[in-house]
């Protein structure tokens, strides 16, 4: 039986598939992804499902895929330091930007009235929808056609990442105007230590405020154990 026009997404299925660079054999379980419990809600009585439980899957195959992709990337870094990248990629500000990157919102099976008050722009509504995809598409094709998939999302960013950088930031100025609101004075930054050979040495950074000492790090450079000294001291500030 047919299904009625409303019920199905505003651009064809062909179109998402080919945005996702995946063809479903089984696109029901697209359609399932691409639901919105208010549409389900809208339509009792239908048999239609929403992507809750699709979203649920997506999140862990998610978190699993990329977890091994930046352990295989970067197997020199802490598990610290590989978490920050994990949470980097799978935050909502990340998803949200790649759900939007092939027009996911477009696709969406909404209510008139979710429709109506922008449902198609919500960012909670397209990091669940995106994060559904990634279920359906394992349940689709398995694990290798879901971690092809997360790997063409992801793998631009874990290609250009400049992974020191990412990593430490500019804790430096955010320290700075975290004690100037708190009033007290700038901190001071001194190198207390060098350890190892000149060709893998670590400098250990002492951060001082009010002549006190805040925090102490090591890194590869001077200027990424002053950051990390920072982000302690910031971290100690929050404590």
């Amino acid at each position: 039986m047919e299904q009625p026009e409303e019920t199905l997404p505003k651009a064809s299925i062909e179109e998402l598939e080919s945005l996702l660079g995946y063809r479903f054999k089984d696109q029901e379980v697209l359609l399932r992804a691409l639901t919105h419990r208010s549409f389900v809600n809208e339509h009792e009585g239908e048999r239609f499902q929403d992507n809750e439980s699709l979203e649920f899957l997506g999140d862990a195959v998610l978190g699993f895929v990329v977890s091994s992709r930046i352990f295989q990337r970067f197997p020199d870094l802490t598990e610290g330091e590989l978490s920050k990248i994990k949470a980097f990629l799978v935050s909502a500000a990340s998803l949200v930007r790649l759900a939007e990157r092939v027009r996911l919102g477009e696709f969406l099976r909404l209510s008139r009235g979710e429709d109506k008050t922008g449902g198609r722009r919500k960012r909670a509504i397209l990091v669940d929808a995106y994060e559904a995809i990634i279920g359906a598409v394992y349940l689709d094709g398995g694990v290798e056609a879901a971690s092809a998939f997360v790997d063409r999302e992801v793998g631009d960013f874990l290609d250009n990442i400049n992974v020191r950088e990412f990593i430490y930031g500019d804790f430096k100025s955010a320290l700075q105007e975290q004690l100037h609101n708190l009033g007290y004075p700038e901190p001071m930054y001194r190198v207390v230590d060098e350890i190892g050979p000149d060709h893998k040495k670590l400098f250990v950074v002492e951060v001082v405020v009010t002549d006190r000492l805040a925090a102490q790090a090591s890194g590869r450079t001077k200027k990424e154990a002053q950051q990390a000294a920072a982000r302690r001291a910031l971290q100690s500030l929050k404590e």
